[in-house]
Parts: C-alpha cells; structure tokens; sequence
C-alpha cells in the first residue's frame, strides 16, 4: 500500500490489556461491524513487542493520518504520543493532517465523554463510519530539571485530555496499582479519592499563567484540563472546551477536611467551578514551581503519572482533528 492510500485508511490501534484484557474481544465485534459499514481500516495489535505508542509512531511514518485508539483512555493517551513523537521529529508535518478516534473499552472512557462519541461499540463504530470530525487542542507537557527548570525538559508528554499535581495524580497512582490487579470500576476513582483526601498532606508552590502569577500557597490538588472529564466521570475542569485553544486551570488550595466533603459532590454534577475558595483561570501556558524538594509532587497527564514537578504545560498552536458525535442526533 502506498504512503499516500494510508491516508484514507484507518490505523485501529488495539490495546489488548485493556479493560483486563477484554479489549481483544470487543475488537471482534467492532471489526464485523466496521466491514459491514464499509469502513476502510487496518489493526495492529499491542503485545507484540510494541506497544501503542510505538505502534502510532511507526505507523504515522508510514503514512497512516487516521487513528482510531481501541482501548480506554490510557490508550488514546498513547496514540496521541505516538503521533506526536513523529510530528516532533520533523518539519514537514503538522498535527493538524491527523484525525484520533476511540472504540471505548476502558474503564474509565472520560476522553470520549468530551466529544459526544457514544461509550457503546456500536455507536462509536457509527461514528467511525459517519467521519464527523471537529477540533481539540493538545499541550505539551514538560517535567522540568527543578536545579534549572530553563534547560532542557527532563521528559515530555502529550495531554489529550486533564492532567494534575497534587491529589490528583496520587489518586491515578493507587487507581493504576489497583487496575495492575485486575479491579476496575467507577469505584477505584472514588475510593482512592477518598482515601488521598483523608491523609492528605498539602505542600507549597507558584503557579504562573501566562507569565503572571496565579497562585502561591498551600494546595491539595491541582487540575489542567481542554476536556472536562476524569476519574470516571468526575469534572474538576468543568468549564474546559476541547478546541478553545485555552487550558483551564483548577487549584484546590489548603482548606478544612469538612469543606472538602461538603464539595466532593460537585465534582460529579457540573458545578465544581461554583465552589467559592478555589482559584480558576484560564490560559495557553501554565508553570508549576514547588517551593522546595520536599513540596515536588507527583504529576500526572490522562491518568498516567510522568514525573514530579516542577512542571510546564503549554497550549500547541496546531490543534487535532477528533472524531466528533452530531449533537443533532
């Protein structure tokens, strides 16, 4: 097949440990339908001495400009990686020719909330085939060397979807060890929630925005999100807009155990935002500085842990095409 047919060809990237391994099996069902719909695809498996990012890597060197993540949102995470790995290595390609859509099989699924893309295989399949497409934005996020956080990154990750310090990133690191074990469920989320608000530790940092300062305090958690969804449904960015070109931003400062239970409700209704004490903005480029060794605190982006801070996330000027849902149907 030559480079220039990839394009039109969809690359079903199909992450087969996801949802305890039950992801090769949806992909059966889905791949029937995909046929019966007509839809011009190609799969390729992880487990086999590649995983996703390295499979979108390679792919995307090979031509392949439409994705489709088989896998929860770890998996979409991965593809974006992989894609943006091959657009940072050269010049002549931009993120803007690639189009990432998701058949949903993991646990959590936040990403496709954003999009409209039903969470049924069916549905995302139907949409697969309808090729409705709209825009998101990605940021680049850098953990940076916190002896000189102006030289180069220590590493860089892409975000799709929410990241966070803090609280955040400590409940995805007891929701990962429980997934290891097979658990899943919107009640990890919640439990391991819980259990970081209960023995939380709140440490201190700046936070600029666009160069100005935001923040310098205490804080439990922070969030960084263009979608508005995680933790299974919870939406600590509930204002976020996929393809605003603006990162919004959530601190939970320093306060009381009893403010925070009387809160926890609004992360799951929509109105998080309302929650007086809290500081919000909006912005391109977001710079977290810990105020010492001891305040650095894990980091995570989509629900994978990348390092601690300091830490630097900044608003791509090119934005991905996303497979979107009609809202008129």
């Amino acid at each position: 097949m030559k480079n220039s047919d990839r394009k039109e060809v969809w690359l079903a990237v199909v992450n087969v440990f996801a949802a305890s391994r039950k992801a090769g099996s949806v992909w059966k069902k889905a791949a029937v339908m995909l046929n019966e719909a007509g839809v011009p695809y190609r799969a390729m498996f992880t487990g086999n001495g590649d995983n996703a990012i390295a499979i979108s890597r390679k792919a995307s060197a090979r031509g392949y400009r439409k994705f489709i993540a088989v896998g929860g949102d770890g998996t979409v995470h991965d593809v974006l990686n992989g894609i943006m790995e091959y657009v940072d290595g050269t010049d002549s390609v931009s993120v803007s020719e690639f189009t990432l859509g998701v058949l949903p099989v993991g646990s959590g699924n936040d990403w496709v909330k954003s999009t409209g893309v039903p969470r049924d295989i069916r549905g995302a399949v139907e949409a697969v085939a309808e090729g409705i497409t709209g825009h998101q934005d990605v940021v680049k996020v850098s953990v940076l060397d916190p002896s000189d956080v102006s030289a180069s990154p220590v590493s860089v990750s892409y975000m799709a979807n929410i990241g966070g310090i803090g609280l955040d990133a400590r409940v995805c690191e007891i929701v990962n060890r429980k997934k290891e074990q097979g658990k899943r469920g919107k009640k990890l989320y919640v439990g391991a929630l819980l259990y970081c608000i209960r023995h939380r530790v709140p440490v201190v940092a700046k936070v600029l925005c666009d160069g100005v300062e935001v923040f310098d305090g205490k804080y439990l958690s922070m969030a960084f999100g263009v979608g508005k969804y995680s933790g299974g449904g919870m939406r600590q960015t509930p204002l976020a807009e996929l393809g605003d070109g603006l990162l919004d931003v959530t601190i939970i400062p320093d306060i009381p155990l009893w403010v925070i239970a009387r809160e926890v409700p609004r992360l799951f209704t929509g109105t998080f935002h309302k929650v007086g004490v809290l500081t919000q903005t909006k912005c391109r480029e977001v710079l977290v500085l810990p105020a010492g060794e001891a305040d650095a605190e894990p980091a995570e982006v989509d629900g994978e842990v990348i390092g601690r801070a300091p830490v630097k996330m900044e608003v791509l000027p090119e934005r991905l095409n996303v497979l979107m849902k009609d809202p008129r149907q």
